[in-house]
């Protein structure tokens, strides 16, 4: 009888810890840029857009950048930008579109892969934020200013999840 119960409770504790540990949730991790510790994380559906949009530190105006997401990379699909100056690209590669909308500059049709995106976070202009699906999400609401973050890909589990923080829940 006790042996039965063993070789019952043995294959269900199992499936529980499967269930809690299993990396299952796509995400795009904040994590320190030299660590693996997440910082905090945005739910993502795999292929979805999501946006990064900063404030210049020269020129004082807004930069857009438009991100997809697989499991494994991030891809830059578009940039948009005010002033045409310091840091910024004064035109297309390869197969990208560089053209003007209404004082607007954007460089679409990118096609850029990444691992990841490394990132100091602003202190005092740039007000880095995340914009995903109508929602914006500024980042050192989570995230100490100043921190050098790493944006990535990832999928967590279930344990991860109440580790993080979901800046989506915020």
């Amino acid at each position: 009888m006790k042996l039965k119960l063993v070789l019952m409770i043995i294959p269900l504790l199992s499936l529980i810890a499967f269930l809690i540990f299993f990396p299952y949730k796509s995400i795009i991790a904040f994590t320190y840029e030299d660590k693996d510790e997440i910082l905090a994380f945005l739910p993502i559906k795999n292929e979805d857009t999501f946006r990064i949009k900063y404030t210049h530190s020269i020129h004082l105006s807004d930069v857009v950048e438009t991100y997809s997401a697989s499991e494994k990379e991030i891809t830059l699909k578009e940039l948009s930008y005010k002033d045409f100056a310091v840091g910024m690209p004064s035109n297309a590669e390869g197969d990208e579109v560089f053209e003007v909308k209404n004082g607007t500059y954007y460089i679409t049709n990118m096609n850029r892969h990444f691992p990841y995106i490394d990132l100091r976070l602003g202190q005092v202009r740039a007000d880095h934020r995340m914009i995903y699906k109508d929602h914006t999400y500024t980042l050192s609401n989570f995230i100490k200013p100043g921190t050098w973050i790493r944006i990535s890909p990832q999928k967590i589990s279930y344990w991860e999840q109440l580790k993080g923080v979901n800046i989506s829940e915020q």
